[in-house]
């Protein structure tokens, strides 16, 4: 009897397990989710047709923090693989040096008091389908420490992959335009913005014409700091884009000033810039002022503080009209952003009251600026600060609107000239679009011949965030996919308190080293003094 029991129950348990080992049961335990896909994710990983090749560069002698990096990494390649054929291998450093990828040099002391150098390249190339593309799994916020930048890596792990597995696997580029005609930004100045923007659109430039649907073909309009106003075609035009959903980022100035005279005179009038797109921007839902922010929290300029011509005397002092503009770290376009670099921006303002718009602030002032209402003069002659005048704080310069907007001509017939208007919209699908209020923010310089990065500071050598925001700015507006809510994903940074870390190391590793051989050997102890108590009655 005993023997047929052992043999039912070896056979319930073949035959439970028979099944089991094609069914995958997997449940993500920790608090912030960080082992959980997104839908996004999971559907981009499942609509390959082949193999994705991931060749990892993030090897060699890493430290702890780089360690959990490679780690969390083969961990998220391992949740992807359930969706999909991935093969991974090691890139050395030669190789991915023959690559000509920038290294990261980590600089570290070690435990007898000497200098420790480590080169780790933090990249990953992706293969699918005769394409390549290589990420940069590591993030460098200036503003963070280096615990902190490994971990909002970590948390944007999910999203660099699905992104550049989505942007590689894309059959059909997308295109973006550049406006012309209106005194915009030329293409030199951002030459550095298009080029970023290349990885993932195919960049186009021109004027507007009289053709009414002459952007459908856009997935994304860019308007750079224009300087002469719209006609009531070239608003009909954008505005019947915007109704068949296309998306539009506004870098717009407030104010008029001359930058060639502040540079050789060092004194500008500033005056109302009159685009003549209030009207539109005010049925959008925004407003901007014209008004000047000056912010405490800004870029230095050198200025001579020699008395003698003969003998200058250049020392840095505090630009208030350059303010350094904090990010939403609540947005995915700006979370993990550093500072923007900003120059004469004004603020924007929301209107429309409950017009069931989405509205979200992305760039703002410290909390201590204030707001120069035109008209008014710039001169660098007087750089006095009188700090009781900086009362406001958190004057917004960027905002993102999304839903559904209403038309500027719904009660207007369009304008004469218009080439096929078509079927005239009155209000729209719903789509996105941004409004900031400083046409600089793209601008980018040259040196030497050749063009620096946009946002780059050449007198104090600091690259700010700007190129990060506009790109993502117009990841955010062509995203049908929902990937870039990715950049919201979090993981809590639990830190060791060093001090204590470095001054009871021995206990601490004795606790370490001891607690599970007690937790073991406890439970073992229990049932055998329980086996002793019994057989010995």
């Amino acid at each position: 009897m005993k023997l047929r029991t052992a043999i039912l129950l070896i056979a319930g348990i073949v035959a439970v397990n028979i099944p089991l080992q094609w069914l995958t049961i997997r449940q993500d335990l920790t608090s912030d989710k960080r082992y959980t896909l997104s839908e996004a994710t999971k559907t981009q990983f499942k609509d390959l047709n082949g193999t994705l090749k991931i060749d990892l560069m993030l090897d060699g002698e890493l430290n702890s923090g780089f360690t959990r990096l490679r780690k969390a990494t083969d961990e998220i390649i391992r949740e992807l693989s359930l969706y999909a054929d991935i093969k991974t291998q090691i890139l050395t450093q030669e190789q991915a040096a023959s690559l000509g990828l920038s290294p990261t040099i980590i600089h570290e002391r070690t435990q007898d008091g000497r200098t420790a150098q480590t080169t780790i390249y933090p990249y990953a190339r992706l293969k699918y389908n005769g394409k390549s593309m290589i990420v940069n799994l590591l993030q460098n916020n200036r503003g963070l420490s280096g615990e902190e930048n490994l971990n909002r890596s970590i948390e944007g792990l999910e999203y660099t992959l699905a992104e550049a597995i989505h942007t590689i696997k894309q059959t059909e580029v997308a295109r973006v335009a550049f406006l012309e005609g209106h005194g915009e930004t030329e293409e030199q100045n951002v030459y550095d913005l298009e080029q970023a923007l290349s990885r993932y659109f195919q960049i186009d430039r021109g004027v507007l014409g009289n053709q009414a649907g002459i952007l459908d073909q856009y997935k994304c309009v860019i308007i750079a700091d224009p300087q002469q106003p719209f006609s009531e075609t070239d608003k009909y035009i954008l505005d019947q884009y915007v109704m068949q959903g296309g998306r539009i980022l506004w870098l717009l100035n407030g104010v008029r000033f001359s930058g060639d005279m502040l540079q050789t005179e060092g004194v500008t009038p500033i005056i109302a810039l009159d685009l003549n797109l209030t009207d539109m921007l005010f049925r959008y839902g925004v407003r901007i002022n014209p008004a000047l922010v000056q912010d405490l929290q800004c870029l230095p300029i050198p200025v001579d503080v020699s008395q003698d011509p003969s003998q200058p005397n250049f020392q840095p002092l505090p630009w208030t009209y350059a303010p350094l503009l904090l990010t939403n770290e609540n947005s995915p376009i700006t979370r993990g952003v550093m500072q923007v670099m900003s120059t004469m921006v004004s603020c924007v303002e929301w209107v429309g009251g409950e017009d069931g718009l989405s509205k979200d602030i992305l760039l703002a002032t410290s909390t201590a600026s204030m707001l120069t209402p035109t008209p008014a003069e710039v001169d660098l002659s007087d750089l006095t600060i009188n700090r009781e005048r900086f009362q406001y704080a958190y004057i917004p310069v960027a905002t993102s609107l999304e839903g559904i907007f209403p038309s500027v001509f719904a009660h207007r017939m369009p304008p004469e000239g218009i080439i096929n208007p078509g079927d005239q919209l009155k209000t729209g699908k719903k789509t996105r679009q941004i409004v900031v209020a400083g046409g600089n923010l793209a601008k980018n310089d040259w040196e030497q011949g050749q063009p620096l990065p946009v946002g780059f500071d050449r007198y104090t050598e600091t690259q700010f965030g700007n190129r990060d925001f506009l790109v993502n700015s117009v990841l955010w507006l062509t995203d049908d996919a929902g990937l870039i809510s990715l950049r919201q994903k979090t993981v809590a940074l639990r830190l060791l308190n060093d001090k204590i870390a470095h001054d009871q190391r021995k206990k601490i590793q004795i606790i370490s080293l001891l607690t599970p051989l007690v937790l073991i050997a406890l439970p073992g102890a229990v049932v055998g003094l329980g086996r002793r108590k019994k057989y010995k009655k």
